[in-house]
C-alpha cells in the first residue's frame, strides 16, 4: 500500500515509516520540520516539507494514497497551557483541514481514504483510580493539549457518521524506547520524557528530579504504562490495514496493561547502564495522577496486536543504545 505519514520525521512517526518500508510499503512523509528531523529518516524517503493544513500541499495526489497516518502535532502539555492558541490552531485546526480534504476525496472521487490518528491518554485527564483505564473511562482533559486531541476524536466520529470517513484514534500512554538497531531514538527539544532524561543524566553524570515521593503507590512515586515505540509502530500499521479491510471508526488504547514507578525506571536504568546519577526530590506536579495504566484489551482483540518489546528492561536497553550514540 501507499501511505502518507504526516509528522513522519518525528519520534513515533519515523519509527513507523521505517517499519512500513521494511514491510515493502511505499511511504511519503509530510512534515514541517518544526519538531521533526531529516536525520530520523533514511536518505531515500520522499519528504514533502509543509503543514498538514496547507491544502495546496496535501490535496494534489491525495487520491493515490491508500491511507494516511497522522502524527503531526505539538506535544508539550506544559506549552499547551502557556500558549493554547498555538495548540488549538495546529493540532485541531490543521487536522480539520486534513480530514476535510479526505472527505472531499470521497465526495468528489468516490474514494474513502482511511486515517489513523495519533491521539493521547491525556484525553482522560487526571484519573484518580488505580484501575487500568479502558476506552469507556470518562474523558475529562485538564489541559489544551488533551482537549484538542479529544476534539479531533469527536470530529473523526462525526465525519464517519456523516460522510463515511474511516478512522482509528490511538490513545497512547507513555511512548518509550528506540529502534533496536540503534538507528533512531528520541530527539525532543526540550526533552520531557522520563526515560531519556534519566539516561542522559547517567550518561552526563548529572541528576534527575523526582516529582513527588508520597503517592499512594508501592514506593511512593508515580506509576506509568510504558509502551515501546516499535510496538506503537506495529499497531499503526495493523490499524491502517484493519481500516482498509473493514472501514469503521474506533478509539483504542495503546499500552501494556502494566505500570512501572518512577523509582523502578531509575533503578532499571542504573542496572542496564551500570552507571549512576543523583536523585533530587521535588514537590508533586499539579495534575499528576499517581497511577496511569492502560487497558489495551480492545486493541489486542480488534487488531490482533500484542506489545512484544515493552518489557521495561528491554525498553531501557534499546533507548540506552541510542543515547550512547547521541551527542551530549
Amino acid at each position: 500500500m501507499k501511505v502518507l505519514v504526516t509528522g513522519g520525521a518525528g519520534y513515533i512517526g519515523s519509527h513507523t515509516v521505517a517499519l512500513l518500508r521494511e514491510r515493502g510499503h511505499e511511504v511519503v512523509v509530510l512534515d514541517n520540520m518544526v519538531q521533526g528531523h531529516f536525520s530520523a529518516l533514511a536518505p531515500d524517503v520522499p519528504v514533502v516539507k509543509g503543514n498538514v493544513g496547507d491544502l495546496s500541499v496535501i490535496k494534489p495526489g491525495l487520491e493515490h494514497f491508500d491511507g494516511v497516518i497522522h502524527f503531526a502535532a505539538h506535544t508539550s502539555v506544559a506549552e499547551s497551557v502557556k500558549d493554547p492558541q498555538k495548540y488549538y490552531q495546529n493540532n485541531l485546526g490543521e487536522t480539520l483541514r486534513l480530514v476535510s480534504a479526505l472527505r472531499d476525496e470521497a465526495i468528489i472521487k468516490g474514494k474513502h481514504i482511511p486515517l489513523v490518528f495519533s491521539s493521547t491518554a491525556a484525553t482522560y485527564g487526571a484519573v484518580s483510580s488505580d484501575v487500568p483505564i479502558s476506552e469507556e473511562t470518562p474523558r475529562e482533559p485538564i489541559n489544551p493539549y488533551g482537549y484538542g486531541k479529544l476534539a479531533v476524536e469527536r470530529i473523526l466520529s462525526d465525519f464517519y457518521h456523516a460522510y463515511g470517513t474511516p478512522s482509528i484514534s490511538f490513545r497512547y500512554f507513555n511512548a518509550a524506547g528506540a529502534d533496536p538497531t540503534g538507528r533512531n531514538g528520541e530527539m525532543h527539544d526540550p526533552e520531557t520524557h522520563l526515560i531519556p532524561l534519566v539516561l542522559r543524566a547517567i550518561r552526563d553524570k548529572g541528576s534527575i528530579k523526582v516529582f513527588g515521593a508520597d503517592y499512594s503507590t508501592p514506593d511512593g512515586t508515580c506509576v506509568r504504562d510504558y509502551i515501546h515505540v516499535q510496538d506503537l509502530a506495529e499497531a499503526h500499521i495493523k490499524g491502517l490495514e484493519h481500516l482498509i479491510s473493514n472501514g469503521g471508526c474506533e478509539q483504542l488504547n495503546l499500552g501494556t496493561g502494566f505500570g512501572y514507578s518512577v523509582r523502578e525506571v531509575i533503578d532499571t536504568a542504573i542496572y542496564v547502564t551500570k552507571g549512576n546519577l543523583d536523585i533530587v526530590k521535588a514537590p508533586r506536579r499539579e495534575g499528576d495522577p499517581p497511577f496511569l495504566v492502560a487497558d489495551p484489551t480492545k486493541a489486542k482483540t480488534l487488531l490482533s496486536w500484542e506489545p512484544v518489546r515493552s518489557d521495561l528492561e528491554l525498553i531501557v536497553k534499546d533507548a540506552w543504545q541510542w543515547h550512547e550514540k547521541e551527542k551530549p
